[in-house]
């Protein structure tokens, strides 16, 4: 019989003394857990989320748990301007910022056959654009900063594999990919880090509205593991990539799954 998942390890403050924002951080996903796993590992965090319900639940939630570590805005990636009001809130907030991690992306199912300029170009909007438009806001001010930092972006393991129906998803992630290395580049000169993991499938209620049992089941039975990893077991690579650990480590993409082709 195939283990289960193992229980979320205990902080050891890889994160202690930083400041982390997360995009869509609220509900149920990888963004939650990234929250919960940077302050279990020390950090202040700035959650944003579109939701605004949902993230001001969150943030109740955190804040009655953490206290004044958390702080919470508001953000659609795809309006520039609440990219940058969300970058200028946490520095006013907490002084600066150290990491961002970028995981807002909108996924669906369509054959290209079918698929409409309007869905492709809105999951394009969010998942690519918004990760770059949140991208060159961090990058703008860990520059001006003067030290160091790291933003670690959520791409998909679909940016290198194909899979039916997921020509936008899959398009949108690769460009995630390339997007990631590029600007590893632009500012490994100031000592800052721009790295991404590539998760296969992580099981979480969302997932689980939007995709069928028996798709679900497929992908899993393709695991090493024979399940879906749990968002924790994501959200502990972001912080490492996101933490000193990983101090020599930029444009890279890091594989979370145990499936191979």
């Amino acid at each position: 019989m195939t283990p289960g998942p193992p229980g979320p390890p205990p902080g050891r403050d890889l994160l202690a003394g930083k400041v982390v924002v997360v995009t869509a951080a609220a509900g149920t996903g990888i963004g939650s857990a990234v929250v919960r796993r940077c302050l279990a590992e020390g950090a202040q965090v700035a959650i944003s989320d579109a939701h605004e319900r949902r993230l001001a639940a969150a943030h109740d939630e955190l804040a009655h748990e953490f206290g004044a570590r958390v702080w919470s805005q508001g953000c659609d990636v795809t309006a520039e301007e609440q990219v940058g009001a969300l970058i200028d809130g946490a520095v006013r907030r907490f002084g600066r910022i150290d990491v961002v991690v970028n995981n807002a992306g909108l996924g669906g199912t369509s054959s290209v056959l079918e698929m409409t300029d309007e869905q492709w170009s809105r999951v394009l909007d969010v998942t690519l654009n918004g990760t770059f438009r949140c991208t060159r806001a961090a990058l703008r001010q860990l520059v001006a900063q003067g030290r160091g930092g790291a933003v670690v972006n959520n791409a998909s393991v679909l940016g290198w594999r194909a899979q039916p129906g997921q020509a936008h998803y899959a398009a949108a992630k690769a460009g995630v990919m390339a997007l990631t290395r590029c600007a590893a580049l632009d500012v490994a000169g100031h000592g800052i880090r721009v790295n991404a993991v590539a998760p296969s499938l992580a099981a979480h209620p969302f997932l689980a509205k939007v995709t069928s049992e028996e798709l679900l089941a497929d992908l899993a039975s393709r695991e090493a593991f024979g399940r879906a990893a749990q968002p924790w077991e994501v959200a502990s690579v972001i912080a490492f990539l996101a933490s000193d650990y990983a101090s020599y480590l930029t444009g890279e993409v890091i594989s979370v799954s145990s499936q191979h082709p």
